[in-house]
């Protein structure tokens, strides 16, 4: 039988929130009001730290402003984005776990409630072929609405997203011989309580305490 290894993005694989990199990103360009958008990309920031952020509220937010730009020059941001801010936060340590599973045959997949359009280049310079992440509704030209379609990938959304996920693959979670999830945080316990091998990585305060309650391990990916 196959196993199955999950893996939360930002803060668990990265040492980084990619999500609110960007923001600082398109803050540091110029390519939005400085001050408006800082605000806002804070303020959402520290309602996701501490479990409260309305998801669909802040990838409105997020896509409708990705919505302001052509995608040709989205592109280009992002790749700038990536060259300045992301790779330089790829760890070794986060490739060795990645690279573990991956020789082990195991099924890998990244499952992240940042959107699309920001960690499928991330997760392709990853290695990781398979991406569950909020998905922004695009016109027939490629250009982002500022829609999302469907639900939010965060919370329990992560849990529906997956089941659909392995649901297409033909592979539903019961049929793995084993299945690990890797996060670092406590808006991921519906996700980190369906799997065989929960595993609190790099975890804040509230899942290190719940981690500690219920037996789970933890891993100090970057510490170590």
């Amino acid at each position: 039988m196959t196993r199955l290894a999950l893996f939360d993005l930002d803060h668990t694989l990265l040492p980084i929130d990619s999500d609110h990199e960007w923001g600082e990103f398109l803050v540091r360009t110029g390519a939005v009001d400085a001050a408006a958008f800082q605000r806002a990309n804070d303020d959402f920031y520290a309602q996701y730290q501490a479990g409260t952020l309305d998801p669909v509220e802040y990838l409105e937010f997020a896509l409708g402003t990705l919505a302001r730009f052509p995608r040709a020059t989205l592109d280009a941001m992002h790749a700038q984005f990536m060259r300045e801010v992301v790779e330089p936060a790829i760890l070794p340590q986060a490739l060795a776990l990645l690279r573990q599973h991956q020789d082990a045959g195991d099924v890998v997949a990244i499952v992240t409630a940042t959107n699309r359009f920001v960690t499928a280049p991330i997760a392709a310079a990853l290695g990781v072929a398979h991406l569950i992440a909020a998905v922004p509704e695009q016109d027939d030209t490629g250009r982002i609405t500022g829609r999302l379609l469907g639900v939010p990938t965060s919370g329990a959304g992560k849990v529906t997203h997956t089941h659909a996920w392995l649901a297409g693959l033909g592979t539903p979670l019961a049929s793995f011989e084993s299945s690990h999830f890797y996060s670092d945080s406590h808006n991921d316990i519906p996700l980190l309580s369906v799997v065989t091998h929960p595993v609190a990585t790099n975890p804040n305060a509230a899942l290190r305490a719940h981690a500690s309650q219920h037996g789970w391990p933890s891993l100090e990916l970057f510490n170590d």
